[in-house]
């Protein structure tokens, strides 16, 4: 990896007054339950003294059933008025309080049975659809094993230095990011990235934190401390998402101000045209509670889980609804559209050595040089299953090139100019100058002879296309390529792509003028992955980082960050944004429509409190059951 996406503690420190509200919160996790319990207890010991003709005691214990959890709910809306917020939990306690005061206390019991359990339901339904974000935090490693002095010890992760050398056990989860030092690490990334299949990762290849090591003992090198560690800038992320209020939940505070108002408006009409109250209480118990204040937060919550279920981490309500809405596309070039690292797209034989061969032993001399064109010579070679001869007699112009013997056979491998300074038919065999714009070319020669050419690249995604027209078809109106690379190279790696314009040679100011430029056309999303893009990707509507290989600048800009180097995501995960967003809205207005019918036929006379409570408490299980389809759908490959 380039750079870690993340400078965050595994174990920060907690702010003041950060205790008290984990203790307020686990202090709710065990009442809630206790308030579903007491009215449903007192609500069938009732019915039993009134089916025995005790009607009297039968009254006396659905009110007191019913009076805990209005004095739990007059304190919650005290806490929301002293933090300005006016919700519809104020029709709850209205529509008890009315039913105890107008003795209809079998209402009562069943509009604080309803309630609590209303609540209860939302909270089991979002950390039903968080499990997958919450899962994250949950495989935290504290401890790991450290070579010292030829022994093993226990440390702590903050103990863990770069260059430290870890035991990986199978079973374990890596704590800090490394490259493997001895044996294969077998790991599943899936955690991280969503891949279903485990990878292999052999000597010296990077591994990441939070990966799960499902194959034999490996022992890696320690290349970042643990609060530098791609899993510790996850976690920073998935906290973040955690506290955000969507844009969404604040427009349904709104729609609940108007909803309070007509439902005081219809309760107050029907008692001045009726003269009977119970009708205005029995619009309040229809009312109650609002199906509004509970579709919207788990459909967001089951939305940000489904994006992190493929692979993709949304950092709360307000970037999954942007992402829902964007109309513009401004993205990179390097390590967004491409890959962001050369990889070989040609090797041209001058010799009767076949292809594999004279990447083998170009890659094998290569091995001595921690030139970046060399190691992606090795990296292919491995990758294609070439068996690597170690090399001899080594001598590394840096810069230049390597001379060196592999099996007893001189090999020079390097640019055109340093290999044909040491082969007598070198500048005429090497000659050749039909290689793609922006290509990098490496001469092999073996014993005196001109080998072959190795001809590198930074390839376009395979995907870059079918992603750009998938994007087009989920409504996004204009795209733009945004590359600080030169004019030419970018028009050429863009042929046969649909794009609106091609902005190349790009520094970072001017970036964000595109994109604020573009920003007249409609909400603008920006993809990039490097440090160079973080000012553009803070400056967007919505920034997405490709966090996978990605620099920590720009994951930190960003609102999404795609944990996997897959490109075809981002689609999968607007598709997830716009159906959350879709949903959501579905389970406002069916719930509203509902529940201002059953408002009005009560207003009538038509329905009575007992019948109003249990009618409005089939319409809120019903949303809230709509709203977690945002959790569903199929996965990503």
């Amino acid at each position: 990896m380039s750079e870690n996406p993340g400078t965050a503690s595994l174990s920060p420190p907690q702010p003041p007054g950060r205790a008290s509200t984990i203790s307020l919160q686990a202090l709710h996790r065990l009442i809630r339950p206790a308030l579903v319990v007491l009215p449903a207890l007192g609500l069938l010991l009732g019915l039993g003294f009134h089916l025995t003709g005790a009607a009297p005691w039968a009254g006396t214990i659905w009110a007191v059933a019913t009076v805990p959890v209005l004095g739990a709910l007059l304190i919650e809306i005290i806490a929301s008025l002293r933090r300005g917020e006016v919700g519809l939990d104020i029709v709850a306690a209205l529509s008890m309080t009315g039913a105890l005061l107008f003795g209809e206390n079998l209402a009562a019991v069943i509009v604080a049975l309803m309630y609590a359990g209303g609540q209860y339901l939302e909270s089991f339904a979002e950390r039903r659809a968080s499990r997958e974000m919450t899962s994250l935090l949950a495989r935290v490693p504290r401890t790991a094993l450290r070579y010292r002095d030829g022994l093993l010890e226990e440390v702590g992760l903050d103990a863990i230095e770069p260059w430290d050398r870890l035991l990986i056990r199978r079973g374990d989860v890596v704590p800090v990011d490394g490259t493997v030092a001895e044996g294969v690490a077998i790991l599943d990334q899936s955690a991280l990235t969503g891949e279903s299949l485990p990878v292999q990762r052999v000597s010296q290849e990077a591994v990441m934190s939070g990966a799960t090591n499902v194959g034999d003992a490996f022992e890696l090198t320690a290349t970042y401390r643990a609060a530098e560690s791609t899993y510790a800038g996850i976690i920073r992320l998935v906290q973040a998402a955690q506290a955000s209020k969507a844009p969404m939940t604040r427009l349904a505070d709104r729609f609940a101000m108007v909803f309070l108002a007509l439902t005081i408006v219809l309760a107050g009409g029907a008692w001045l045209w009726s003269g009977d109250p119970i009708r205005a209480l029995a619009v309040l118990v229809i009312a109650t509670p609002c199906p509004l204040i509970l579709a919207v937060p788990v459909a967001i919550v089951s939305g940000v889980s489904r994006a992190a279920g493929i692979g993709v981490l949304v950092k709360g309500g307000k970037a999954l609804e942007m992402l829902a809405r964007v109309q513009v596309l401004v993205i990179d070039k390097t390590g967004t559209l491409t890959h962001g690292q050369a990889r070989i797209v040609e090797i041209r034989t001058l010799s009767g050595l076949p292809a594999d061969e004279i990447l083998r032993l170009a890659a094998s001399l290569d091995q001595a040089s921690k030139h970046v064109i060399a190691q992606a010579l090795v990296t292919d070679a491995r990758a294609k299953g070439l068996r690597l001869s170690p090399p001899a007699e080594v001598e590394d112009v840096p810069g230049e090139g390597l001379v060196g013997t592999v099996d007893g056979r001189r090999v020079v491998v390097g640019g055109i100019r340093f290999v044909s300074q040491r082969v007598p038919e070198g500048a005429r065999s090497f000659s050749r100058d039909d290689y793609a714009v922006g290509s990098v070319v490496v001469a092999l020669a073996v014993d005196g002879e001109p080998a072959g050419l190795l001809v590198l690249a930074d390839p376009l995604r395979s995907e870059a296309a079918q992603v750009l027209d998938s994007l087009r078809h989920l409504g996004i109106a204009r795209i733009i390529l945004a590359s600080g690379d030169r004019q030419d190279v970018a028009e050429a790696v863009t042929v046969g792509l649909h794009f609106d314009a091609v902005h190349a040679e790009l520094t970072p100011d001017r970036k964000i003028a595109i994109v604020k430029t573009e920003s007249r056309n409609g909400p603008v999303m920006m993809i990039g992955d490097g440090v160079n893009d973080a000012p553009a990707l803070a400056a967007a509507d919505l920034g997405i980082a490709m966090g996978a290989k990605g620099a920590a600048a720009s994951a930190e800009a960003a609102d999404v960050v795609v944990l996997m180097d897959r490109l075809d995501k981002i689609p999968l995960a607007m598709e997830a944004a716009r159906r959350s967003r879709r949903i959501a809205l579905q389970s406002v207005y069916a719930g509203i429509g509902l529940s201002v019918i059953g408002m009005i036929v009560a207003a009538l006379g038509y329905l009575g409190p007992v019948q109003g409570a249990l009618i409005q408490e089939v319409i809120d299980v019903a949303v809230i059951l709509n709203a977690l389809r945002a959790l569903w759908g199929p996965r990503a490959s």
